[in-house]
């Protein structure tokens, strides 16, 4: 696939990205190269191979739920650097 110093600027543009004229010629190749690599897997005979959602096996590893005893508050506030009446503090980072 051929890609255009044009389409190398237009995308640019969408993200947002500065390429200056000394490098647009390199980064045309570059991408040219790129595509033309991606465009190699169009000539893999897929005929006779299912579809997957998945490029391997997924099992899911699902755990028998055991009851636990919970932490208390002193526990869960035993090593906090800063509590205050039975909570956490932490700095306020959200307005003035």
């Amino acid at each position: 696939m051929k890609i255009t110093k044009n389409e190398i600027i237009h995308v640019a543009n969408l993200a947002r990205l500065e390429i200056d004229e000394a490098s647009l010629d390199k980064v045309t190749e570059q991408i040219g190269r790129i595509l033309e690599y991606v465009d190699t897997l169009n000539q893999v005979d897929t005929k006779n191979i299912q579809g997957t959602s998945h490029a391997i096996t997924l099992t899911n590893a699902f755990r028998e739920d055991i009851i636990k005893d919970h932490l208390t508050n002193n526990q869960a506030l035993s090593n906090a650097p800063e509590k205050e009446n039975g909570a956490f503090v932490v700095p306020k980072i959200v307005g003035r």
